[in-house]
């Protein structure tokens, strides 16, 4: 296990997979308009939460962090597309992400949606170009699976999907919950499974992480509708009440805001537990999950 600090831990890590993201951009034989709008969002900032998930997992395991480097860089390709898209004039139609114009307001829509394609694409070939010696073959093959399930139709898009068809309706907890579950959620835990499965965790400790995932991919969107309604436009990098103008259901929506930050606090708890249960040593994984329930960004 790490000696590191929690902030020194994420600072190192950070700088690990943003050099890493860097280089696959580069190495490609592509246009250069196509190769900096990649970039472009790539290195837009924010904590790198899901990078942090494969990691910390695999800390907790007590393996080698930089066996999970391509695992990391293919799951920040994909929720990195993800968020080009959903700024989209067809989606969301934001023009702020983390304090800089979208994608498709510096490059255009349809380089935009181009750049979404290509990290899509890219990340599923950095999978499939693990050639790190303590991975096997059937390891290899489980993450791609994983990632597949949690970022298609079954997961990730799957949510956006219900998302979008629920814009300007009055709809239930447990809808809401399915929606965030798959569209933040999934990815989240794809994160976390992965890097499982990658440190060699046994049943019982895939059956708990699973559980934390869950939890922790609920708290994490809670906590964005609570930044919604509150948060500080200049950290969030974007407008608040972005969600109230694309008539969005949100944990605050339905539930008040009050109780919205009781959901969050009782999804931490849950999550905590989870962790708890498999009783490791010394975890950066409680520490990002405090971070998930606090973040101001």
């Amino acid at each position: 296990m790490s000696s590191l600090s929690f902030r020194q831990f994420l600072q190192t890590h950070k700088e690990l997979i943003e050099q890493e993201l860097k280089k696959y951009i580069e190495q490609l034989n592509a246009p250069a308009v196509l190769k900096e709008a990649m970039d472009y969002s790539l290195q837009a900032g924010g904590k790198r939460i899901r990078p942090m998930l494969v990691f910390s997992v695999l800390d907790a395991l007590g393996k080698d962090t930089s066996i999970g480097l391509p695992v990391a860089c293919s799951i920040e390709m994909i929720h990195t597309y993800s968020l080009i898209h959903d700024d989209l004039p067809g989606m969301d139609n934001d023009s702020l992400r983390r304090g800089k114009p979208t994608n498709h307001i510096v490059f255009g829509e349809a380089n935009a949606i181009l750049a979404g394609d290509a990290l899509l694409t890219l990340s599923f070939g950095v999978l499939s170009e693990m050639n790190q010696t303590e991975v096997t073959a059937e390891q290899q093959i489980a993450i791609m699976q994983v990632i597949a399930q949690c970022a298609g139709a079954e997961g990730m898009i799957g949510g956006q999907t219900v998302d979008m068809a629920s814009e300007g309706k009055t709809i239930s907890l447990e809808e809401l919950e399915y929606i965030h579950e798959h569209k933040t959620g999934k990815l989240l835990s794809a994160s976390i499974i992965t890097g499982a499965i990658l440190g060699g965790a046994d049943n019982d400790q895939l059956d708990a992480l699973r559980k934390f995932s869950k939890h922790l991919g609920l708290a994490f969107q809670i906590r964005d509708d609570i930044l919604d309604v509150e948060g500080n436009e200049e950290l969030i990098g974007k407008p608040v009440g972005s969600d109230v103008d694309n008539n969005k259901s949100t944990y605050p929506a339905l539930l008040t805001l009050n109780g919205a930050k009781e959901k969050l606090a009782a999804e931490i708890n849950q999550a905590i537990h989870a962790l708890e249960s498999i009783r490791f040593e010394n975890s950066y994984l409680m520490d990002l999950t405090k971070l998930v329930a606090e973040r101001n960004m």
